[in-house]
This record gives C-alpha cells, sequence and structure tokens, in this order.
C-alpha cells in the first residue's frame, strides 16, 4: 500500500534471517515488513519476524498492511504470538508498526478458552470511520481498538451445517453504508462458501476517489444515496461538483482547498468521507 509520505510499504511471507520451525522459517525466515520508493531505487527492511527465534512477535504475514489515520501501520501475522491454541508457535497475531520500524504486537490470538477469539488470520485489517480497526480469523469477525483491546462481533458456523459460513481468509471491504462485507471459503446452503455483511451501526460515508490530488485534479466521491446533492467541500472550501449517480459525485480539487475531510451535503444529512483528503502541492 502507498503510504501518506508517497512511499510504498509490504510484508513478505517469508525471509529476514528467523529461525522457528514454522512452514519454512527454519531456512528462509519468517517473513518481513519493508518499504519501497516509487522509482525502486530505495529498498529498506523495516523489520524481520522470529528473527530473535521468539515467536512473541509473530510469523509468517500472509496480508498487507493498512495505515491508520494516526500514521503507524497495521497487520496481522498468521502464527506466533504468546498463546499455542492448536499450534505450537502461537495462533497469529495483530500487530503495529512505525514508518521508521518499531514493532508492537497488540494481539496474540487464542487468549481465550477454546480459541473463542479466533486463531490464524490470514487478511489483512481494515480501518473504519469510527477508527478502530476490524478483521477476520478463520472463525471470526473481531474488533480491535489501535491499542489493541479486541472485541469478537461474530463466530462462523453458528448456524445449523455451518449455513452462515466457515473459514474466512480474506479482508473485510466497509461500504458507503458503513456496514461490512466479506467472504467465507466454505460452509453455506451449497458448502462452497458465503458472501456476507455485518452491520456494527457506524453510519454512511462518503469515500474519494483517489485520497489525494493537486489543485484541478478530477476527483470521484462515492456514496449512497447522493442524489439531490447540495454541497461539496473540501475542508471546508467548497468545490464545483456533479451528482452523476446516487452513488457517484464527480468535482475537482477547488483553489485554496487544504487536506481535510470531504463533506457532502445531501438532503438527508452531511456525508464526511472515511479518511481526509490529501492536497498536495
Amino acid at each position: 500500500m502507498q503510504a501518506t509520505n508517497g512511499d510504498f510499504y509490504g510484508t513478505t511471507v517469508w525471509g529476514g534471517g528467523g529461525s522457528l520451525p514454522i512452514a519454512g522459517c527454519a531456512s528462509s525466515g519468517c517473513g518481513t515488513v519493508f518499504k519501497i520508493t516509487p522509482s525502486g531505487t530505495s529498498f529498506a527492511n523495516l523489520y524481520a519476524f522470529g528473527g530473535t527465534g521468539n515467536p512473541n512477535d509473530g510469523a509468517l504475514p500472509y496480508a498487507g498492511l493498512v495505515q491508520s489515520a494516526n500514521g503507524d501501520f497495521y497487520g496481522t501475522t498468521v502464527y506466533g504470538g504468546f498463546n499455542n491454541g492448536s499450534h505450537p508457535y502461537g495462533s497469529g497475531t495483530v500487530f503495529k508498526i512505525t514508518p521508521s520500524g518499531a514493532l508492537t504486537i497488540l494481539y496474540g490470538f487464542c487468549a481465550q478458552v477454546n480459541c473463542t477469539d479466533g486463531e490464524n488470520p490470514y487478511a489483512g485489517l481494515v480501518q473504519a470511520t469510527a477508527g478502530n480497526l476490524y478483521g477476520t480469523t478463520s472463525s471470526t469477525i473481531f474488533k480491535i481498538t489501535p491499542t489493541g483491546t479486541l472485541t469478537t462481533l461474530y463466530s462462523f458456523c453458528a448456524q445449523s451445517y455451518c449455513a452462515d459460513g466457515e473459514g474466512s481468509q480474506a479482508a473485510l471491504v466497509q461500504g458507503t453504508n458503513g456496514d461490512f462485507y466479506g467472504t467465507t471459503t466454505s460452509g453455506g446452503a451449497f458448502g462452497s462458501g458465503t458472501v456476507f455483511s455485518l452491520s456494527v451501526g457506524l453510519g454512511p460515508f462518503v469515500e474519494t476517489r483517489p485520497t489525494s490530488g493537486v489543485v484541478g485534479r478530477f476527483v470521484e466521491i462515492l456514496g449512497t444515496n447522493l442524489t439531490g446533492a447540495i454541497s461539496v467541500s473540501f475542508d471546508g472550501t467548497a468545490a464545483v461538483f456533479e451528482v452523476v449517480a446516487s452513488s457517484l459525485i464527480l468535482t475537482k480539487v477547488p483553489a485554496g482547498a487544504s487536506t481535510g475531510r470531504v463533506q457532502v451535503v445531501t438532503p438527508s444529512g452531511t456525508l464526511s468521507s472515511n479518511v481526509p483528503f490529501r492536497v498536495l502541492p
């Protein structure tokens, strides 16, 4: 993913020099977090998992990162952590890492009896409009605060014959109506997985594409029930706009705009963008 500083940040599943006997860690390492410039001329390994032979810092980050509004990055590892669960080297973690590479483990899965909090999160995280992070393990949907307080929101296979699905391995997406959407790999009416939605009471918002640009750049605003929009503004600076559809507005970054939330006033209320729009020089 591209961070607010313009550089790209990502993960590798293996490599980095770790020595844990987990799925190839012993020979190649347990995964890394890295940074690379858009030109590819500057590359840096920010962190190597399991590099000290200690699984507590996590191992095998299958998913990518998400940058929080506070500037730090958040991600998951499939193994490692403070609790063994069904695996001798831990059941996965949620971690935070700063742009300079300082890593903190926020949560180790299977901390509860019978692993009711889930284990082995293959998917990454999404930061919702209220600031908390949401994700899935192989058996649960969870919410975690930026400081590490985890709440299990749903446990899959709660219905007869797992009609609600099981085995989620993909990241959630928050729709502009405020709800989350995702998939499972098995379960459902035909046993081959499900597509689901989950409501946690978050309100609607708008999303800009892209999330940064210079004055005069065209910007798409996605949302729900945008028909009849009264005004569009970039951090308080009014913009000329066109409502193309009930879910789409076209506009340009107005002169005098500064970095901040994009707001759309509609007959039913004011919608703010899920992340600040960065006005580039």
